[in-house]
């Protein structure tokens, strides 16, 4: 199953199936050439990408322009790469990024 726009009014139609395979937190899946790996993720219905580093809430493609970091991944084990400025290579390798230890909290910097 794909979520991708197969027939888009302005661009016309799409045809060809995606031939480019890359991972995504241990699971295989597939993109088209030139396609950002935000694009791909969500055409394979992928929406959440991490969790926040500090409160664990879960988040996804937010502004998809590259303004946001909402959609900041691992890629090929470089943190903080946003996936909406990066096109899908083959062989790639994508992780959320998981919750991490609040830094101000453990000087009482910060306060809840």
């Amino acid at each position: 199953m794909t979520n991708r726009i197969l027939d888009h009014p302005v661009l016309g139609k799409i045809d060809g199936e995606p031939k480019i395979s890359f991972r995504f937190n241990h699971q295989i899946l597939t993109a088209r050439s030139g396609e950002t790996l935000a694009a791909a993720l969500l055409a394979n219905g992928i929406r959440r990408l991490r969790e926040h580093e500090e409160s664990g809430a879960p988040r996804g493609i937010y502004c998809n322009i590259g303004h946001c970091y909402e959609c900041r991944l691992t890629v090929d084990g470089k943190t903080g790469v946003r996936a909406c400025l990066t096109l899908v290579k083959e062989g790639m390798i994508a992780e959320s990024i998981e919750k991490l230890p609040t830094p101000l909290k453990n000087r009482g910097i910060y306060h809840e």
